[in-house]
């Protein structure tokens, strides 16, 4: 299998953190790529016809892309059991989403303020972006600290993944100031092996 990859993508670091989780790094080869909205650049349009990381080109099949289509797709090859049987799937999932929708925000923020013209720039859209993960954030860390607390899954990773995100990209924002029991968990949990291989 090929994975179209970049480091930076919070989207991509959720797929390695499961290789590596399952052992099966070795599973894939990694194709870098790199390019944004506005010029593809190299990433892989003929396999992804969106122009997004990551995607997974395999052998048996069309290319998979969306990070979700592909941890659940490995979690099934690798039996990895990342993916809990219903019903606790349903938080497992929601968690998932709203890990994605913070990076997803942020990545955003990103693009606005670094990739588009400065003359085009909107300070009051990407605001708009940093309140969608400040909301996220306060809803993880006033309803989901049980299940951050319970065993390993993909919601837990695309959490992680997510605040890796927000710590590279947005660290003068410093998140942590207003949920510090988040944050906690966040030390904790970067500072499993698969989290720090993908750091």
């Amino acid at each position: 299998m090929k994975l179209y990859h970049a480091p930076a993508s919070p989207f991509v670091r959720k797929v390695m953190v499961l290789l590596h989780e399952a052992g099966a790094t070795d599973r894939v080869t990694l194709v870098p790529v790199s390019g944004t909205p506005l010029d593809p650049g190299t990433m892989p349009v003929d396999r992804n016809p969106l122009g997004k990381i990551p995607a997974l080109e395999r052998p048996d099949g069309p290319t998979l892309y969306d990070s979700r289509v592909i941890t659940r797709y490995l979690d099934d090859l690798l039996q990895t059991g990342l993916y809990p049987p219903a019903p606790h799937l349903w938080e497992t999932l929601t968690l998932e989403a709203t890990g994605d929708g913070i990076a997803e925000a942020a990545l955003l923020m990103r693009y606005e303020m670094h990739v588009r013209p400065e003359a085009s720039r909107s300070p009051e859209w990407a605001e708009g972006q940093w309140r969608k993960v400040d909301r996220a954030l306060s809803a993880v860390e006033d309803r989901w600290t049980s299940h951050l607390a319970g065993p390993l899954d993909i919601g837990q990773i695309a959490l992680g993944c997510a605040l890796g995100y927000l710590d590279l990209r947005h660290a003068g924002r410093n998140w942590q100031a207003a949920h510090p029991a988040l944050a906690a968990w966040w030390t904790g949990f970067a500072a499993r092996p698969a989290m720090a291989a993908t750091a």
